[in-house]
């Protein structure tokens, strides 16, 4: 496996993506008292966005300072990466 520079952490960033993800696909049947307004849940959305790029910068400077990469093959896959998750 590739990377390890942080210890992996950034895989944390896409567990709490998704979990707010599921947050606001089930704002409808959670246990809180009434759902979250449409504005709060775009919100989550908007969270879950910034923590999938934030997930990519991280595993593409885990790789580029590990090795694996080297900064033309970084800044390709990084742009790429950042491209294909708009």
């Amino acid at each position: 496996m590739s990377g390890g520079h942080f210890n992996y952490k950034q895989f944390e960033l896409q567990k709490l993506a998704d979990e707010i993800e599921q947050l606001a696909l089930e704002n409808a049947t959670q246990d809180w008292d009434e759902p979250y307004s449409p504005e709060t849940i775009a919100e989550f959305n908007e969270a879950v966005r910034l923590l999938r790029r934030a997930y990519i910068y991280v595993q593409r400077i885990d790789w580029l300072v590990s090795c694996d990469d080297n900064e033309a093959t970084f800044n390709k896959r990084l742009h790429a990466q950042l491209k294909d998750q708009e």
